[in-house]
C-alpha cells in the first residue's frame, strides 16, 4: 500500500512536470521560432503521455469519472500544443499565436492540474494512512510486550528471553517509521529546492531570450539603416528608414522586458518616453529638428498590446516630423490619458501645415495599413482631427477596471 501510494504520487508529479515542459518548449517555439525548442517539446510530450499511461496502471483505485477526465484533458492538452507547432513549422504564425491567445491551453493545463493535484493528495492521504497503521500497529504491540513481560516475571525465566525478542523488534519497528519519516522529509526538502531551482532558471532565461531578441532586433535595425544610407533611390531610403523606425520600436519593448521583473504587462508610463527618444534620435540623424513633449498617465498593456500601441506612436511621430515640419522645427505633444467612460485616448498633436482640405485615404500606404491593423488588434478607434493649424491623430481603446488601467487581452 505505502510502494503504491509513493508510484502514484511520483506518477503525477511526472505528468504535471512534463506537461509544463512541453507547454514551456511549445510557446517559446511559437513565440521566437527557434527550433530548439522543438526537440525539448517532443521528448516532454512523449514523457507526458507515458506518464499518464503508467499513471493509469498504476491508480487502481482512481478508476473513475474523475481519471477519464484527465485523460480526456491530457490528450486535449497534447493535440493542442502539437496543432500550434505543427502551424507554426508550416509557417502559418498567426494562426499558431491564434491557438496560444485563445487560452483554451492554459485552461486545459489548470483542469488538468486540479485533476492531478487531487489524485496526488489521495496518494499522499493513503501513504500518511498506512504509516498511521504501522504506528497503531506498534502501539498495539508495545502493550502486547508490557503485558508479556509480566507474564515472563510471574512464569518463566524462558518468557524473560522472548520479551527481549519482542523489545528488540519494537527498536528495529521504530527505527524504520523513523527513516521513513526522514526520507519523506528529505524528499519534501529536496523537492522544494529542485523546484525553486526549475523558477530561478526559467526567469534567468526568459531574460536571457528577451535579451538576445533586443540585441537581435538592434542588429537588423542597423543593417537598414545601413541599407538605407547606401541605396541611390529616395524612395527606397525612406521606406528603410520608416521600416528601421518600426523595428527600434518593438525592440524597445524587448529591453523593457529584460530589464524588469514583470513580464505580463508594460508600464506605458516607462516605455512611452523611451520610445519617442528613440525616435527622436533617429529623427535628428536625419536632419529633422522638433520638438516632443510628453504626458502620460499610469496604464500597462501586455506585451503583444505595448508593440501594437509604439508601431502605431511611432507611425505618428515619424508622420509629424516628416509632414507637419517638413522645412522648419515645431512642437509635437504625446497624450496618453485615461478617460471617465473607461477608455484611455492617445493623441499626437502638431502645428504644422495639416492635413489640406481633402482628407487623406485610409488604407493607402504601409504605414497606413501598419497603424489601422494595430488599432484592429487592440480593439480601438482612430480619428484624424484638423486643428488649424496643425493635425491630431487619435486612437481610443477600452480599459479594463484594472489598479493600474490595464488593457483586457
Amino acid at each position: 500500500m505505502v510502494n503504491e501510494a509513493r508510484e502514484t504520487r511520483s506518477l503525477a508529479d511526472s505528468l504535471r512536470s512534463a506537461l509544463q515542459a512541453a507547454e514551456s518548449s511549445q510557446r517559446g517555439y511559437v513565440l521566437t521560432r527557434n527550433e530548439i525548442y522543438l526537440a525539448p517539446f517532443a521528448t516532454a510530450a512523449k514523457e507526458a503521455e507515458h506518464s499518464l499511461e503508467l499513471l493509469k496502471a498504476s491508480a487502481a483505485s482512481y478508476r473513475n469519472p474523475a481519471l477519464q477526465r484527465l485523460d480526456t484533458l491530457v490528450r486535449d492538452k497534447l493535440a493542442e500544443m502539437n496543432e500550434s507547432v505543427q502551424l507554426q513549422r508550416n509557417g502559418q504564425s498567426d494562426d499558431a499565436r491564434k491557438i496560444i491567445a485563445t487560452h483554451r491551453g492554459k485552461a486545459l493545463m489548470d483542469e488538468a492540474n486540479v485533476f492531478i493535484s487531487a489524485i496526488s493528495r489521495s496518494a499522499e492521504r493513503n501513504l500518511t494512512d498506512a504509516v498511521q497503521r504501522q504506528q497503531d500497529s506498534l502501539r498495539l504491540l508495545s502493550l502486547s510486550t508490557y503485558l508479556a513481560v509480566l507474564f515472563v516475571f510471574a512464569v518463566t525465566a524462558g518468557i524473560y528471553a522472548i520479551q527481549r525478542s519482542f523489545v528488540y523488534d519494537l527498536r528495529r519497528a521504530n527505527d524504520e517509521i523513523r527513516s521513513i519519516n526522514e526520507d519523506l522529509e528529505r524528499r519534501v526538502e529536496e523537492r522544494t529546492h529542485d523546484l525553486a531551482v526549475a523558477r530561478d532558471r526559467a526567469e534567468m532565461l526568459l531574460a536571457e531570450v528577451n535579451h538576445r531578441v533586443a540585441n537581435s532586433l538592434t542588429m537588423v535595425a542597423s543593417m537598414v539603416g545601413m541599407q538605407a544610407r547606401a541605396s541611390g533611390s529616395e524612395e527606397v531610403r525612406k521606406i528603410l528608414s520608416n521600416t528601421q523606425a518600426r523595428i527600434n520600436a518593438v525592440g524597445t519593448v524587448h529591453k523593457q522586458l529584460y530589464s524588469t521583473t514583470e513580464v505580463q504587462t508594460i508600464a506605458l508610463d516607462d516605455f512611452l518616453p523611451k520610445l519617442v527618444e528613440d525616435i527622436e534620435g533617429s529623427m535628428r540623424g536625419e536632419g529633422l529638428s522638433a520638438r516632443v513633449s510628453q504626458e502620460v498617465e499610469q496604464i500597462a498593456l501586455t506585451t503583444d498590446q505595448t508593440i501594437s500601441l509604439g508601431i502605431i506612436l511611432s507611425e505618428w511621430i515619424t508622420n509629424a516630423y516628416k509632414y507637419a515640419y517638413p522645412n522648419r522645427s515645431g512642437d509635437i505633444r504625446v497624450k496618453l490619458r485615461k478617460a471617465a467612460d473607461g477608455t484611455a485616448i492617445l493623441s499626437v498633436e502638431d502645428d504644422g501645415i495639416g492635413r489640406g482640405q481633402k482628407p487623406v485615404a485610409h488604407g493607402t500606404g504601409l504605414g497606413s495599413k501598419l497603424v489601422q491593423a494595430m488599432a484592429t488588434a487592440l480593439g480601438g478607434k482612430i480619428s484624424y482631427v484638423d486643428r488649424n493649424p496643425g493635425t491630431e491623430a487619435r486612437l481610443i481603446l477600452p480599459l479594463s477596471l484594472g489598479s493600474r488601467g490595464s488593457i483586457d487581452a
